[in-house]
């Protein structure tokens, strides 16, 4: 029997012809993340068994983005934790205030991920990297610590589920709807510990922005990761953003798959996910009248440039409607010039919105943008879960940019063909 994608990456890094589902290996890393709450943890762990260096300062990349800028003396000892063990071990890919972002869209951004690598972050939504043809997975603090000192992790090699995309999808519908309908068709524990190997022709007509949102809700199925194949969009990318080599892999034709779900992109709508879980979707027709007091566009989910693009296609020449509170996130410095000098910006404080600097804060109710009981918000961000942006009696859905923009502007979750796009 062959070997998926991701199976062969591994067992490249394990220094192994042939891998199988269910089979344990130590492989060798190209890349170990942490941000400012889970790097102090795992730099504590290295103190506590007195190891005082780094396998390889070039392939540590550490990203204060949770509580940044510091919004108490908590969060700024952390990242000044953080920053004295960059400088203590001379970490080359250290981004703070000023040249960070937040790390999943800052990463690829740098060319610091490429195809064929193995990452490991300690954040769940290290998947992201998958867009890229790379094997990357969340981690806890511990197993970071171990992979900082070592260069090495141990990984249950997993076994796949094959999503065969066909179809172009229709106006307004973006990868962030991709993600969540099949979410909402497989369930949040529907790909536990799997591969979700996403294939097919309907690849062709989802850009680099769309697929780092689909690979980085991989986890809210319950993925160990989730993986495309390198196309010339992705090729593009790469060479655009990185000096290094890359190598392709792609899955054997005899390759085993626990299931294989065919997806019809053309058939799909603007979908939402209702709280409390990313798999309680519904298409926009069938949301009803949800009334808001908040929306968030960004995080490490739609917080791109051509997340930003469409948000202010809709808002353009629009207003906020009175008394919701819009907040833009630009996921990172780059990204937010771009956006400045396109007059995204504009557009979105014309419309009454406020814009940030790059930071995770309301994505899970750190800060900028705490929701108080009773209050809801659209989001596009990843997860809705109860107290993930502020009080556990306030209420988050989930959504792409566009239904974010449009439900801005009415005051209720709305599509954009509900203003006439």
């Amino acid at each position: 029997m062959g070997m998926t994608m991701t199976q062969k990456i591994l067992a490249v890094h394990a220094g192994l012809d042939k891998v199988a589902a269910g089979q344990l290996i130590e492989a060798d890393l190209d890349l170990v993340l942490g941000n400012d709450i889970t790097a102090p943890v795992a730099i504590h762990e290295m103190e506590k068994v007195n190891k005082k260096g780094v396998f390889d300062k070039d392939k540590i990349a550490l990203v204060p983005d949770h509580f940044t800028p510091n919004k108490d003396i908590k969060s700024a000892e952390h990242c000044k934790c953080v920053r004295d063990f960059a400088g203590e071990h001379n970490i080359t890919n250290y981004f703070e205030i000023g040249e960070m972002g937040i790390e999943h869209a800052l990463l690829p951004e740098k060319g610091l991920v490429v195809a064929g690598d193995v990452v490991i972050g300690a954040d769940s939504h290290t998947c992201t990297y998958g867009a890229l043809g790379a094997f990357s997975t969340g981690v806890g603090s511990t197993d970071m610590a171990a992979g900082m000192v070592t260069g090495k992790a141990w990984f249950k090699v997993p076994s796949a589920l094959k999503f065969q995309l066909t179809g172009k999808p229709a106006k307004w519908v973006s990868g962030k709807d991709v993600i969540l309908h099949i979410i909402g068709m497989t369930g949040v524990d529907g790909a536990l510990y799997q591969s979700m190997e996403f294939t097919g022709d309907g690849i062709a007509h989802l850009s680099m922005d769309d697929r780092f949102a689909m690979a980085n809700m991989a986890i809210e199925a319950g993925a160990k990761n989730g993986i495309f194949p390198v196309d010339e969009k992705t090729v593009e990318y790469m060479k655009e953003h990185s000096s290094r080599d890359f190598k392709v892999y792609e899955a054997d034709k005899d390759a085993e798959y626990d299931n294989t779900y065919v997806i019809d992109l053309s058939a799909l709508k603007p979908t939402v996910a209702f709280p409390h879980l990313p798999e309680n979707t519904k298409t926009i027709d069938e949301v009803g009248n949800i009334k808001i007091d908040q929306v968030v566009i960004g995080s490490c989910t739609n917080g791109r440039i051509e997340d930003l693009r469409i948000a202010a296609g809709v808002l353009k020449e629009k207003k906020v409607a009175k008394g919701i509170r819009v907040i833009i996130l630009p996921a990172t410095q780059a990204i937010y010039l771009q956006a400045m000098e396109e007059g995204l910006l504009a557009t979105f404080i014309k419309a009454g919105a406020v814009v940030s600097t790059p930071t995770c804060g309301p994505c899970l109710g750190g800060h900028m943008g705490v929701l108080a009981a009773g209050e809801r918000a659209v989001a596009t961000t990843n997860r809705n879960f109860v107290g993930r942006m502020g009080h556990v009696e306030s209420e988050v859905y989930l959504a792409s940019p566009a239904v974010a923009a449009a439900s801005a502007v009415t005051g209720k979750i709305s599509g954009p063909s509900e203003l006439g796009l």
